[in-house]
């Protein structure tokens, strides 16, 4: 299942802006990244020919299973690492900037640590 930091980067966008809109269409994703809707397309065009997402004839835009299961672990690991730089003193918009990078160069093993110590650390 492995992705570039660019797929994940999409996969983690339509995730997030599922949890808030009722459908997500390129549209919403090109606004959101800031980038023009040709490069969202074709970006999406691949995550689909990867069976990463599904597209309706209306162009709603749908994780599958596999594009979900990214989606979610790159969530989880940017929020858990945003959270732990803003508890070590960074400033919470670079630690989420730090943290978007961090996401998909960390090991499964060396996050797994930090995210046992961070729920010690919460107790």
């Amino acid at each position: 299942m492995h992705t570039n930091e660019s797929a994940e980067n999409y996969l983690e966008t339509i995730l997030v802006l599922s949890k808030k809109l009722p459908v997500v269409r390129s549209v919403d994703i090109a606004n959101e990244l800031g980038f023009k809707k040709p490069s969202v397309s074709i970006a999406m065009k691949n995550l689909k020919e990867k069976n990463h997402i599904t597209v309706t004839d209306a162009g709603f835009i749908y994780l599958t299973e596999t594009g979900k299961e990214i989606a979610e672990m790159i969530y989880e690991r940017h929020e858990l690492l945003t959270k732990c730089l803003v508890m070590l003193g960074v400033d919470e918009a670079i630690a989420a900037e730090d943290a978007c990078k961090i996401e998909h160069v960390i090991s499964k093993e060396s996050f797994d640590a930090i995210k046992k110590h961070v729920k010690n650390v919460d107790k």
